[in-house]
């Protein structure tokens, strides 16, 4: 199975694009999406959903083109967007069997399914209260579960973590890893450890334009042997990251440790191994 993204454009005026002659392949597996605030990932994420439609550009899934066959891509997609709404006065079960009534998902496995689909998101003990006292993060999960209910080859989640604590996310995680050997796992996240321990492929955007897609270790080379540490104390801190792209700080006694991306690093540094975050950052701020 495979997402062939050609020359995507979305215009909304002559001067603002949310997307801007963007192309990407996507084959089974996980592509973790990464970007700041307004690069465009929600908007790609809503086109391949068919939920919106490209000002140019086209997008087709096995070779067929889902603009002029939505059906195409529809009937095997699970999707949750970044603005899940729910029915509050729903139940777990009512709500799961309502959304499956509406893609055509029924049977007599149906409530197994559902029981399954809650077991998995850790739900199945607040299954029978409405929906609208749950938790933001409960409903989430709710969120989550629903995508998954037509056993979707094609899974898109925008943002699905938001909410969840450590083991929730940690549950998440495992649960789409199991499906990532059969689908294709489109997961846009802004918590960059998330996609670091589950992509199987990173795709960075910016501005609406991709800026790098690969496997996670191919994106880390961009910062391989730019990655350093120095120890300096307090007063010495903000001029230091005046002059130089600081990843993180940390206090070592009454010193601060920076950890930093340079060509050329500062004498009294250390070399530090380079990870995704690393190169996120790097990527992002040298594109501005």
């Amino acid at each position: 199975m495979k997402i062939s993204i050609q020359n995507i454009s979305k215009r909304y005026n002559k001067e603002k694009y949310a997307l801007k002659d963007f192309s990407l392949n996507i084959e089974t597996g996980i592509l973790g999406l990464l970007g700041p605030n307004g690069a465009g990932k929600s908007t790609l994420m809503k086109i391949i959903a068919t939920i919106s439609q490209p000002t140019n550009g086209t997008i087709e899934l096995d070779g067929i083109d889902v603009q002029k066959d939505p059906d195409h891509i529809r009937k095997v997609l699970g999707y949750l967007p970044q603005d899940f709404g729910v029915y509050a006065n729903l139940n777990a079960y009512e709500f799961l069997e309502y959304i499956a009534a509406m893609k055509g998902v029924g049977g007599d496995g149906l409530r197994k399914r559902v029981e399954a689909l809650l077991e998995g998101v850790n739900l199945i003990e607040s299954a029978k209260m409405p929906i609208g006292t749950y938790s933001g993060g409960m409903k989430q999960r709710i969120g989550i579960a629903q995508a998954l209910l037509n056993d979707p080859k094609v899974l898109i989640f925008d943002e699905p973590t938001v909410g969840l604590d450590p083991e929730e996310r940690m549950r998440f995680r495992n649960l789409i890893s199991d499906l990532a050997q059969t689908c294709i796992i489109i997961l846009s996240s802004h918590i960059v450890s998330d996609i670091e321990t589950i992509a199987d492929e990173v795709a960075i955007m910016q501005s609406g334009m991709l800026i790098t897609k690969g496997t996670q270790a191919e994106v880390v080379m961009h910062v391989e042997g730019k990655v350093f540490e120095i120890l300096l104390d307090n007063p010495a801190l903000n001029d230091f990251k005046a002059k130089n792209l600081v990843v993180n700080t940390s206090r070592q006694n009454d010193k601060m440790m920076a950890r930093y991306i340079s060509n050329h690093p500062s004498p009294g540094s250390n070399p530090a191994p380079a990870s995704l975050e690393d190169a996120y950052l790097f990527l992002t701020r040298n594109n501005n």
